[in-house]
């Protein structure tokens, strides 16, 4: 079990605790919704796809979006996870990102979906 993303306490008055499939998701989450330069001591973490709420809808950004993203999980989890699909759908104000991955140490595979509501 690893401490539960964001933190908060159980009713039990404890850390909350999640199982490793759900905190690997919360990686995820943190990963794609973190901006560069959002982290002091790792100004290089995440890929902040959150902006995407506001640029005009486009193949080549979708494209170019799911490179980044991608990429993003590659670099900050790769030795979690083995990704195996990113697409991204920017909808007017809502943004969802759907990621296929392999957990590395049990080799089950996962499908989630992360999604951003604008203003």
């Amino acid at each position: 079990m690893q401490v539960d993303h964001p933190f908060h306490v159980d009713a039990a008055g404890r850390t909350a605790r999640t199982p490793p499939a759900d905190h690997v998701r919360d990686l995820i989450h943190q990963v794609l919704f973190t901006a560069a330069g959002e982290r002091v001591n790792r100004p290089d973490f995440g890929c902040g796809v959150q902006r995407l709420l506001w640029m005009p809808n486009s193949d080549v950004l979708a494209t170019a979006t799911q490179f980044l993203v991608h990429g993003a999980l590659q670099q900050w989890l790769g030795d979690v996870i083995e990704v195996r699909g990113v697409v991204i759908e920017n909808q007017d104000d809502r943004l969802v990102i759907d990621v296929r991955y392999r957990l590395l140490d049990d080799g089950s595979l996962h499908e989630d979906r992360f999604v951003r509501e604008g203003p």
